[in-house]
């Protein structure tokens, strides 16, 4: 079985890189607020709220503006630092300063910010829940619970309690006909959703395993500054800590977990895996895993995911069956998915080719969220999007623990990160403590404990 080939250079743009606008790491950290039950917007303008204003915040807000029809305003901002809500607010204003109207009395700052923001909004308006993933089932809940519509970033929880929370809260919005849209944008890629289909129709035999990569450069955490809070500290470098993304396999593998098990039209039932970490300045992240998932039927997914400088770097993904094999995304500038004639994934083999420009799926799903609430047609991607995070969970506690993990263990497992996280603020326990040298302790596969 040849590896991916790169026939475009690999090209690793953050998730939601607009204009470079926001720099850094979303590492703001609110809690979501709604308002009465929501239906069709009905011709009007939908008015938004951003909570957490990092860089996938403010590329979810530009995406919003990228659609067609009514016109979308950004009315309230919430973040817990801000620094982050200016930097947001003034790079958004420069592109579109027509559809900015975030007077001082709608930007809030802090813990309970999430409830002030959302609070300013109407039946048929969204909130946009871009913070840290260890406050996404807080924020979505509270939506809910207020009945309005939602926008969310991956990822979703990371841990298992914050997954059950996460399913609960997804069957009463589902109850509520709130309309759901969740960060897995390639869902409504026109390229992937053509080569999967594909697959679905047969087109390589049976389907027995899949091959994801992503394999780039390193994520490097900066020292404590003396005398700073560690809690704000952590959050404001979330990607870097377990606690508050799930870990680098769930918060950035979790798209292509969630392609594969579309691909294989099933969520996997088991895995195993190795991993660890090389570089001391990872947080207290593992920075490379390998994950062996296994479907009911036994086909098989590897995971292979890896930050290091100096090594082979790809951002690909794959599947092969009994008939053939197909590239379901050859890179993320462009997945230029096609079908080959056999397992051989070179040029020379190829049997189809999607052969098209791909549209883009960040303003994709936006269109699809903002039509379904104008036609009050079903939209709701929240149940999908927590079954997803599961299993790059259960990939991620396999690898941690040095186990076999079932999804049923996943499921049920009691293990949390933060006990109360609800109630944290800048005066809590940090979650995790560096040592001496000022190094965060990693996972000890055989030792620690997940479940």
């Amino acid at each position: 079985m040849n590896t991916p080939n790169s026939h475009t250079a690999p090209n690793f743009p953050s998730r939601r890189e607009f204009l470079k606008l926001s720099g850094g790491v979303a590492a703001s950290a609110l809690a979501g607020v709604a308002l009465p039950h929501c239906h069709a917007a009905g011709g009007g303008t939908t008015k938004l709220a951003l909570v957490g204003c990092g860089g996938r915040g403010t590329g979810a807000v530009a995406d919003a503006f990228s659609t067609t029809g009514d016109p979308v305003m950004l009315h309230a901002m919430a973040d817990l630092f801000d620094h982050k809500l200016d930097k947001s607010l003034t790079n958004l204003k420069a592109k579109f300063d027509e559809k900015v109207d975030v007077t001082p009395e709608r930007r809030f700052i802090g813990f309970d910010a999430y409830k002030k923001a959302i609070d300013t909004l109407s039946p048929g308006d969204v909130v946009l829940l871009t913070t840290q993933a260890a406050f996404r089932p807080v924020h979505f809940e509270y939506a809910v619970q207020r009945g309005v519509n939602v926008f969310m970033e991956k990822s979703f929880a990371v841990d298992a309690p914050a997954v059950r929370r996460l399913l609960k809260t997804a069957e009463i919005s589902e109850k509520k006909n709130l309309k759901v849209a969740c960060g897995f944008m390639w869902r409504h890629s026109k390229a992937r959703q053509a080569v999967i289909q594909r697959i679905h129709d047969g087109a390589i035999g049976d389907l027995h395993t899949l091959r994801i990569y992503r394999v780039h450069g390193p994520c490097h955490t900066p020292p404590l500054p003396k005398g700073m809070n560690e809690v704000m500290f952590q959050l404001q470098n979330g990607v870097r800590f377990n606690w508050t993304s799930g870990s680098f396999f769930v918060d950035w593998h979790c798209h292509n977990v969630d392609v594969a098990c579309w691909a294989k039209g099933a969520w996997p039932v088991s895995a195993q895996g190795f991993g660890g970490r090389t570089l001391k300045e990872a947080g207290n992240l593992f920075d490379h895993y390998s994950v062996e998932f296994t479907f009911a039927d036994g086909a098989k997914l590897f995971a292979f995911s890896r930050h290091m400088p100096g090594c082979w770097q790809t951002y690909s993904d794959f599947a092969h069956g009994t008939k053939g094999s197909a590239r379901i995304m050859a890179n993320l500038g462009d997945p230029d998915p096609c079908i080959y004639k056999n397992q051989v994934t070179d040029d020379a083999n190829i049997a189809w080719r999607y052969g098209e420009k791909d549209i883009n799926p960040y303003h994709a799903e936006w269109q699809a969220l903002l039509d379904a609430i104008r036609n009050d047609k079903p939209h709701n991607e929240a149940r999908r999007a927590a079954e997803a995070d599961l299993s790059a969970l259960m990939g991620r506690m396999a690898t941690h623990t040095g186990q076999m993990v079932t999804w049923d263990e996943a499921m049920k497992s009691d293990f949390q990160y933060v006990k109360d996280i609800d109630s944290l603020t800048f005066d809590s326990p940090a979650p995790i403590l560096a040592d001496a040298e000022g190094i965060y302790p990693a996972p000890i596969p055989g030792k620690t404990k997940e479940m």
